[in-house]
C-alpha cells in the first residue's frame, strides 16, 4: 500500500515540450518545465509511456516495453557532452513549432545520433566508456534482444518481424548468431542510443526529485505485437506457427462504441508467464520504477478479466471475458518489489472483482471529471470520491476541458453541472479545476492544455482516429499564460501546495 500526500500535478508528455529540433526532448525545456512546476506549487509530473514508437506514433504501441524513445534524447545535451559539435546542429530545418511531424523529425534525429555514435567510438574518455559498459551489463536482460530486433527491422526495411525469414522469426540459434555477427555495428549503435536515453532521463529525474517533483509514469498492460518483447518470448503469447496472434485484446461494445474496440495486441499466456514467477513482469516494473516514482497501469481491469477477441474478427463484438492472473500476479510483484507504487487505471467496465483486486493491494484508482455528470450516484462526482484516488479533469484520451464543454456536452448535462455546483459557469476550465482541487482525493492532476485554456485543437489523442494524434506541442511563451497564477492560487487555497503538506498518513479507502 502506498501513501500519497495531498498534492497536485500536471499531465504532459515530453514530446509536447518546446525546442528547436521538432519534438520535445530531455534538455533545457524539460528542466525549465520542472522549475515551472515547482514555482507554481505542483508536486507531480505525469507522462505517457516512454518507449520507442512505431507506425501510428502511439506511445501505447511501442517497439519495446523496456527501451526509451531515442527521439527524446536532447541533441543540445549531446553537444554539451562533446558527443556532437555545435556545427552538427546548425542545419536544423524549420520544424513546425506547434506540432510534432514525426516523418520529418525521425530521420533528422537518427542522423545526429549516428554522428554521436561515431564520435563516442573514437572518444578517449575512459569514465564515459566505463559508464556505458556498466549500463550494458545492468540492462542485458532486455537490451540484447531489443538492439538485435531493431537492427533486424532496419535490415528488413522496417517490416514487422512476422514478415522476416522463417529462421529469424523462429529465432533459430544459428541464424540469430549469424545476425548478431553481421549486424554487430548496428546493434552497438542501438545499445548506445538506449544508454543516452537512460542517462539523460536519470539526470532529469534526479533534478525533478531534488525540486520535490515526483514523476508518474505509465505502463500499458499489453504490448505491441511488432515488438522485441513478443519476438523474443513468443511462447508467452497466443500465437500461431507463423507468429501471428490467434486472439487479440480489446474492449467490448458499449454506449460509446457499438462494435467495441479491437486493439490488436497479442494476449499473454498467463499460465506460461506464471511458471517462472512472472520474471519478465517483475523486471519490467523494476526498470520502469528506476525511471519514475509511481506507475499508472493502463487497463488495470485486464488483470482481473480481459476481453479476448479471435484474431480473425474485424471488430470486438465477438469476444469473451477471460479470467486474468488476479491476486497471484500482484502478490508475486509485491513479494519481489515490496509496496507497490502503482496507480490503477480503473476506468470503463469495472466490476466488484476489479474493485476488490485494486483495494486488496491498496492501489489508488482514477476519477475523471469529464465523465462525472450523469446523475448524483456517479462515482466520479466529488461527493463520491474516495481519499485513495487520483482525480483528473481529463486524461490524454479526453478532449481538453474547453473542447469537451464546447463540442461534446449536451444541454441536459450543462444543466446538471450548473445545478450540482449551484452556480453559473463562466469559465468551465477553472470551475472544473476547483472541483478537482477541493476533492478529498489525495491527488489532483490536470493536463497542461487545461492550464493554458486550450480548445479541441490541442487534444493529445482521439481514440479510434486513424491520424492526427500524439502531435501537440506548446511554445516557449505558453508557460507565461495567466493560467499559471490561477493554478498556484487554487493549489494553495485547497491545501495541495508542498508547503502545506503534512506528513503522509496511511492511505484510506
Amino acid at each position: 500500500m502506498i501513501s500519497l500526500p495531498r498534492s497536485s500535478g500536471i499531465l504532459l508528455h515530453p514530446t509536447s515540450l518546446p525546442g528547436p529540433y521538432g519534438i520535445g526532448d530531455l534538455g533545457a525545456s524539460a528542466y525549465r518545465f520542472v522549475d515551472w512546476l515547482e514555482a507554481h506549487g505542483q508536486s507531480i509530473w505525469q507522462v505517457l509511456p516512454l518507449g520507442p514508437t512505431s507506425y501510428g506514433d502511439s506511445p501505447y504501441q511501442t517497439l519495446s516495453a523496456f527501451a526509451g524513445n531515442s527521439n527524446l534524447i536532447s541533441l543540445d545535451l549531446l553537444a554539451k557532452d562533446g558527443l556532437l559539435q555545435r556545427g552538427d546542429l546548425v542545419d536544423a530545418p524549420p520544424f513546425p513549432r506547434g506540432k510534432v511531424d514525426y516523418g520529418w523529425i525521425i530521420p533528422y534525429h537518427n542522423q545526429k545520433l549516428s554522428i554521436a555514435w561515431r564520435k563516442f567510438k573514437n572518444s578517449v574518455d575512459g569514465a564515459l566508456k566505463l559508464e556505458y559498459e556498466q549500463f550494458l551489463d545492468e540492462h542485458r536482460f532486455w537490451l540484447e534482444d531489443f538492439a538485435l530486433f531493431i537492427a533486424l527491422k532496419r535490415q528488413h526495411k522496417l517490416r514487422p518481424w512476422v514478415q522476416w525469414e522463417a529462421e529469424l522469426r523462429r529465432r533459430e540459434a544459428a541464424s540469430i548468431a549469424q545476425a548478431r555477427s553481421d549486424l554487430a555495428e548496428h546493434i552497438d549503435a542501438e545499445r548506445f542510443r538506449q544508454w543516452l536515453f537512460y542517462r539523460q532521463w536519470a539526470a532529469l529525474k534526479s533534478y525533478a526529485n531534488s525540486k520535490g517533483i515526483r514523476l508518474f509514469g505509465d505502463l500499458p498492460i499489453f504490448v505491441a505485437h511488432d515488438s522485441a518483447d513478443v519476438w523474443a518470448r513468443q511462447h508467452e503469447y497466443y500465437l500461431d506457427q507463423s507468429g501471428n496472434p490467434t486472439v487479440v485484446a480489446g474492449v467490448p461494445p458499449d454506449y460509446f462504441s457499438p462494435t467495441g474496440q479491437r486493439w490488436g495486441n497479442p494476449i499473454y499466456r498467463w499460465d506460461m508467464i506464471q511458471t517462472d514467477g512472472y520474471s519478465w513482469w517483475i523486471e519490467r516494473l523494476k526498470r520502469l520504477l528506476n525511471l519514475v516514482d509511481y506507475v499508472r497501469i493502463d487497463h488495470f481491469r485486464g488483470f482481473e478479466a480481459y476481453w479476448e477477441i479471435p484474431a480473425s474478427e474485424p471488430t470486438a463484438v465477438k469476444g469473451r471475458w477471460v479470467e486474468g492472473p488476479r491476486a497471484a500476479f500482484f502478490g508475486a510483484i509485491q513479494s519481489a518489489l515490496g509496496d507497490l507504487p502503482i496507480i490503477a487505471e480503473d476506468l470503463g467496465v469495472i466490476t466488484p472483482g476489479v474493485e476488490k483486486l485494486r483495494d486488496d493491494f491498496g492501489l489508488p484508482g482514477m476519477k475523471v471529471l469529464h465523465f462525472a455528470w450523469s446523475d448524483s450516484a456517479n462515482p466520479f462526482l466529488p461527493h463520491n470520491h474516495r481519499t485513495n484516488c487520483i482525480v483528473y479533469t481529463g486524461t490524454h484520451d479526453n478532449n481538453t476541458t474547453r473542447g469537451w464543454w464546447e463540442n461534446e456536452v449536451d444541454e441536459r448535462t450543462r444543466n446538471f453541472v450548473k445545478d450540482y455546483l449551484g452556480q453559473d459557469l463562466r469559465d468551465i476550465v477553472w470551475t472544473l479545476a476547483r472541483v478537482g482541487m477541493r476533492s478529498t482525493a489525495r491527488v489532483f492532476i490536470m493536463p497542461l492544455q487545461d492550464v493554458l485554456g486550450l480548445g479541441a485543437n490541442a487534444r493529445m489523442n482521439t481514440p479510434g482516429a486513424p491520424a492526427g494524434n500524439w502531435t501537440w506541442r506548446f511554445s516557449e511563451s505558453a508557460l507565461e499564460h495567466p493560467g499559471k497564477d490561477a493554478l498556484l492560487h487554487i493549489t494553495r487555497l485547497y491545501q495541495r501546495h508542498p508547503d502545506q503538506q503534512a506528513k503522509p498518513a496511511a492511505a484510506q479507502s
